[in-house]
């Protein structure tokens, strides 16, 4: 192939027929492929990502396309029948039955079964006793019979009476011996003692069954008269007595409606000792329940474990969503309960299809990025590393890109902004303008399906690539953050009005407002997220921005100062081709900063043997090479690239900069040393090998890149220079020319990229530096003594 279109000799028909050959087979090209095992690596990665994306779209399930703070202008009827789980009905359901969960209590009778016996004690007191003042303290107290201490005390009159009346409830009629004497009666032998206590026995029956809660208990549990109860008698495991707090509340249980006034005897003695009697019992009863806990949290689990999901129902055709009724959370659960229940009644077969051809579309997408990479980018398709890299960003975007696309704030638009903006800063603004296609197409037909959507993604994918072609500051991505934001606003907004036939309420329509202003405020955040990760970005992918660049061309950098302490020759001529080359890259596109700090390391291994290159060497010095061999002499001097290379890899220096070390000689003859050597061969007919000219060349490889081109021939043509005597314009530009066109037809600048156009401007621009640098200068007369 013809280098920057120069003609190759003509070939006659012959040789053309010969070199035709039998054409490969389809097959063959196929079995040759699969036997290159970087080929058949990276073939493996690119399906690897085919299908990260095909499983980050679920590209097996149908688009769910309602997403929170739309508002459908036609509304949204129900395709099936279906029902949804209704939460708030749940919870009440729930509520419900722990509140019928009752407190469980265990009823402790053992204090019970003693009253009796001190009831009659009590009233046997009573009856021995011939007067009120004979009764004991306590005896009075548990009948009333006893003033409070609070209170102005009873007169005597009083009590006396209601000591008498309540005695005599219980008194015996004397009875008559023989001898005519009245017999006092035993009083513990009384039957009518034996008979209220009997009696009592029947009354307090009740509280034996439910008992009596200590109040104090209240407080401490919560409850309330009105909750509910549930008694067991200690010993027993399953009888439970259900009442309520209020049944078994002290001061409840004496009331006419109370569980021991409801079982008050219609006797007498009952009836006319009720003060007393009802004195006695508030008195001696205590509290006999005691708070089982256990139990309770056992029945409130079984009551939770017990209630069943409750659903709302809705009818195929009913109305779900009104027009122009914005969608919040309550009626978008009810959306997707919709495309669940439809999901669900989708067989494998027509998920088969749907996912051949989501796969197949994204195949069709692989190969147009896959086309582009192969014929512009081949350094990125041949690498697997790269590559790798490349696709990963791409399958995360999607990924991050569906998980963030449900909620208001259309969050999708961070990682599809991120990653082209990061392509951009790391390839080229093409490559990321293609990418963005591809993330805002895939994102649209996974999510909304909506074509607005699609024409916002594309819009602000395409302003945050744009103005990216240089990253010369961190503020220059954070700008590019807001262009995009503005960008964002302007389309949303405006695919809005488009979509919306009345534009009576567009101007007062806070949802598009806000949904505008909320993707705007998601662009301006992606922005300041690229920026913050640039030195991430620059290691991951292997590139170096121009903010890295302007922190490496300080000359203060140790490098730099080592390289003027050890050769400030080799210096002055890398500053030279610095300034000349950076001229150069920027006539023709090229980043000329780049080519600038390249020059600057490029020739940093001479540090290590300064002696031996020309520019270090004092006038009157003895050159060291003419005591050397001129094999030895070339090694010594093509050693400086390799030098240069391991001194770049132990400062950290970026890869662009060690290629243009390894670059800037490309694969050239080191002509002096080589024609020395021939001549030496000439006259030594027995070392004739010695001279030959594989030996005598650089390791390479050629420059890859413009800038790379262009470093070559701005070192090449200033070293030169320095050799001519009288640098007129016409030498310089007659030198210029030469080496360009040696490097030509050298081949040196095949893989660099390069046209014949931008070589010619290169030419120019270089001729003009160096005339610049060597312009002539007036002479003064030489100033005359006194």
């Amino acid at each position: 192939m013809p280098l920057f279109g120069l003609r190759s000799p003509k070939r006659t028909r012959s040789t053309r027929a010969a070199a035709i050959g039998a054409s490969a087979t389809v097959a063959g090209r196929i079995d040759e492929v699969m036997h290159d095992r970087s080929v058949v690596l990276r073939l493996g990665i690119c399906a690897v990502a085919v299908l990260g994306m095909l499983a980050a779209v679920e590209g097996w399930k149908t688009s769910f396309t309602h997403r929170l703070g739309d508002h459908p202008a036609r509304g949204i009827l129900a395709k099936i029948d279906f029902s949804k789980f209704s939460r708030a009905k749940t919870r009440q359901a729930l509520a419900d039955s722990v509140a019928e969960v009752p407190y469980y209590f265990q009823n402790d009778i053992e204090p019970l079964r003693a009253l009796p016996v001190k009831l009659r004690g009590n009233l046997e007191e009573l009856t021995r006793a011939a007067s009120l003042a004979e009764v004991s303290e306590e005896g009075r107290r548990y009948f009333g019979l006893l003033a409070a201490s609070d209170e102005p005390a009873a007169s005597d009159d009083v009590l006396v009476k209601r000591f008498e009346g309540f005695r005599s409830l219980f008194a015996q009629e004397a009875s008559v011996g023989p001898d005519g004497q009245e017999i006092i009666a035993d009083v513990t032998l009384n039957p009518k003692i034996d008979e209220f206590v009997l009696q009592f026995e029947g009354v307090i029956e009740p509280i034996e069954r439910l008992g009596i809660v200590n109040e104090s208990d209240l407080s401490t549990y919560e409850l309330r008269p009105d909750h509910r109860i549930a008694v067991l008698q200690a010993g027993d495991d399953e009888s439970w007595l259900m009442s309520t707090v209020a049944a078994v509340l002290p001061r409840e249980v004496l009331t006419e409606s109370g569980m021991l006034g409801r079982n008050w005897p219609n006797s007498t003695a009952w009836i006319a000792a009720r003060p007393e009697m009802s004195n006695w019992l508030a008195t001696n009863l205590s509290a006999t329940l005691r708070l089982d806990d256990q139990a309770r949290q056992k029945a409130l689990r079984d009551a939770r474990d017990n209630v069943k999901d409750q659903y709302d129902f809705f009818n195929k055709n009913q109305v779900l969503i009104e027009p122009r009724q914005v969608i919040d959370e309550e009626r978008l659960s009810i959306l997707h309960a919709e495309y669940d229940e439809i999901e669900r009644s989708i067989g494998l077969g027509q998920r088969a299809i749907r996912l051949g051809t989501n796969f197949l579309m994204i195949v069709v997408l692989a190969v147009l990025i896959g086309y582009y990479l192969v014929r512009n980018k081949a350094q990125l398709a041949r690498s697997a590393s790269r590559l790798s890299i490349y696709l990963l960003a791409i399958v995360a975007a999607i990924a991050i890109g569906r998980f963030v696309a449900g909620g208001s704030w259309r969050a999708e638009v961070i990682p599809v902004i991120v990653t082209v903006m990061i392509l951009a800063v790391a390839y080229d603004q093409v490559l990321a303008a293609l990418t963005g296609f591809v993330l805002s197409l895939i994102l649209t037909l996974s999510t909304v399906n909506d074509l607005g959507q699609f024409v916002v993604l594309m819009s602000v994918s395409a302003t945050s690539v744009l103005p990216l072609a240089r990253v010369s500051s961190r503020s220059t991505l954070i700008k590019v953050g807001f262009l995009v934001a503005v960008t964002y606003f302007v389309m949303s907004w405006g695919t809005g009005i488009m979509q919306t036939q009345s534009l009576a309420g567009i101007w007062t329509d806070q949802t598009l407002l806000f949904g505008s202003l909320r993707g705007a405020a998601c662009c301006l955040a992606a922005g300041y997220l690229v920026a913050g990760s640039l030195p991430f970005i620059e290691s991951s992918f292997g590139v170096v921005t121009d903010i890295s660049l302007l922190e490496l061309s300080d000359i203060s950098h140790p490098m730099m100062q080592e390289l003027i302490r050890r050769a400030p020759g080799t210096y002055n001529h890398s500053v030279s081709v610095a300034t000349i080359g950076e001229a150069a890259a920027d006539r023709i596109g090229a980043n000329g900063l780049l080519v600038r700090v390249g020059a600057y390391f490029h020739d940093i291994g001479k540090m290590m043997k300064p002696e031996y290159f020309v520019e270090n060497m004092n006038e009157g010095d003895k050159s060291r090479h003419e005591d050397l061999a001129p094999a030895m002499s070339t090694l010594i001097i093509i050693g400086h690239v390799k030098d240069g290379v391991e001194l770049a890899v132990q400062h950290n220096l970026p890869q662009q900069l060690i290629d243009f070390i390894e670059q800037h000689h490309g694969t050239t003859l080191v002509q002096y040393f080589y024609h020395e050597a021939a001549k030496q061969a000439d006259q030594q007919p027995d070392h004739r090998t010695d001279a030959e000219e594989a030996s005598f060349r650089y390791p390479g490889p050629k420059p890859q890149s413009p800038e790379a081109g262009v470093m070559m021939l701005a070192d090449a043509v200033e070293s030169a220079s320095r050799a001519l005597s009288d640098p007129t314009p016409k030498r310089i530009e007659s030198l210029v020319r030469k080496i360009v066109l040696d490097r030509m037809l050298d081949n040196q600048l095949e893989d660099s990229g390069l046209t014949m156009t931008e070589v010619h401007t290169i030419e120019e621009s270089l001729t003009k530096s160096l005339i610049a640098i060597y312009h002539g200068r007036i002479k003064y007369p030489e100033q005359r003594t006194a």
